[in-house]
């Protein structure tokens, strides 16, 4: 028998309360990119594929669902990542000559999972930064990714460092043939030493050419590794000691920066390497085998939309994020519940409240349950000729609230609301204080 409501595998949906929690997330992000001067963009879910996959080489390719538009006949794709979008609009529909920030925070949607049971539509929130090629912007950055995780609560964090241009220039300079530089890139990824050093072996390769390639596996750890990797490189070409001179500034100022954060150095690290083009990192925490975070410089993609600049970046999952967040307990709704009804001076103190801020939940002719099982601490009632709100809730701190008139003002058994005005009229405010006024 078919489950109708059985989802794809890797496509969630979020209930409450974890959506409130996700959109608070979400704000809270957005505020924060917009205090470091961050454009907010929003990208179509969809776009015609050369678009989507320009600059992004074959991976990118096979996590993006692909459709025919039947409107042109030509082949669209959904978007799997939103950073070559924001490329796109900082090239084509931007064009500024000055650094642009823009952020982005929505649904993407892959072929396949990142890694096991992962999701299929992450909730990708990221910033990237263009119009400059500095080590600076890639700094500011990673700073911004840190700063990403504390808001979200993610603890522990260390944080991976490497260079593709180092791997790029040995390689440039080792003249290696097609086969054998992808068998190396391989071994490299699996940092497999013995496969490593057998290939070279066997490659028509200098000296100098070859022993900074077979080193590469085993230059990883604390900052100390820069030094070994400056012996090791030490005839290398101009622009592979100066990736690696990169490496240490960047080091440098996130020591400056956030002294806490550990970090890693791996110079065989190629996340991307057929689209990054300098720096790239990652945050991982203890427990978990992935990056929650991730980023890199990736120059020059827009140029096939008409501007070809610096670009650097970072993306991160949200719902991923709040999985490894301390737990953080949502606001109580402190929900009004009205009757149903007509009554116009019934309806204005409605509007009156929900325009103050308040939650107002009106009952439905024949509903089952009430004020407490809709979740509502309060209600509105009539008295006398007045619509007032009273506490009804079961709380354990003041046990059964029962509707208590105080000089005008009703308050819960073991509390009190303060007195606000609406409209000319008196109600209890929504906040349930204390006799200490908690």
């Amino acid at each position: 028998m078919t489950n109708h409501w059985l989802l794809p595998e890797g496509i969630d949906e979020v209930l409450p309360p974890q959506a409130a929690r996700l959109e608070q997330l979400r704000r809270r992000l957005l505020d924060l990119y917009a205090s470091w001067g961050y454009e907010l963009i929003m990208p179509p879910f969809i776009e015609y594929l050369e678009s989507l996959l320009t600059g992004t080489g074959n991976d990118l390719d096979l996590l993006t669902f692909k459709l025919t538009d039947q409107l042109t006949g030509r082949t669209m794709g959904v978007r799997a990542d939103m950073t070559p979008q924001a490329a796109r609009i900082d090239a084509h529909r931007l064009q500024r000559t000055t650094p642009v920030r823009l952020c982005y925070l929505g649904t993407v949607l892959r072929t396949r999972p990142d890694g096991f049971a992962g999701s299929r539509s992450p909730l990708q929130v990221g910033a990237e930064l263009f119009g400059h090629a500095g080590v600076e912007s890639d700094l500011e950055i990673v700073a911004l990714m840190l700063a990403t995780l504390d808001a979200t609560g993610v603890g522990g964090v260390h944080v991976d460092l490497g260079h593709v241009g180092i791997y790029r220039g040995l390689l440039r300079d080792a003249k290696l043939d097609a086969a054998t530089t992808d068998l190396l890139f391989d071994a490299l990824q699996r940092k497999a030493s013995a496969d490593i050093n057998a290939l070279l072996a066997q490659a028509d390769i200098t000296v100098n050419a070859r022993d900074p390639l077979a080193a590469l596996a085993d230059l990883n750890g604390g900052v100390e590794c820069l030094d070994a990797a400056a012996i090791v490189l030490r005839d290398a070409a101009p622009d592979v000691r100066q990736a690696l001179d990169d490496l240490r500034r960047i080091a440098a100022g996130l020591q400056a920066r956030r002294p806490r954060v550990p970090l890693h150095f791996d110079l065989a690290e190629l996340r991307g390497y057929h689209y990054h083009t300098g720096p790239v990192f990652a945050a991982f925490v203890p427990g978990h085998g992935q990056a929650i975070a991730q980023g890199g410089r990736y120059d020059d993609i827009g140029r096939v939309f008409g501007l070809g600049r610096p670009a650097t970046g970072f993306s991160a999952d949200l719902k991923t994020l709040m999985a490894h967040a301390a737990p953080e307990p949502l606001a109580a709704r402190a929900a009004i519940f009205a009757p149903w009804g007509a009554d116009g001076p019934l309806q204005a103190q409605v509007q009156a409240l929900r325009a103050a801020g308040e939650c107002v939940i009106c009952a439905l002719p024949g509903q089952a349950g009430g004020a407490h099982e809709m979740g509502c601490e309060r209600e509105l009632r009539k008295v006398g000729t007045e619509w007032t709100v009273v506490g009804v809730s079961v709380n354990k701190s003041y046990g059964i609230c029962r509707p208590i008139f105080l000089g005008g003002v009703f308050a819960p058994a073991g509390g009190w609301f303060r007195e606000a005005h609406i409209g000319g009229g008196v109600w209890p405010a929504p906040t349930l204080h204390d006799k200490q006024g908690r």
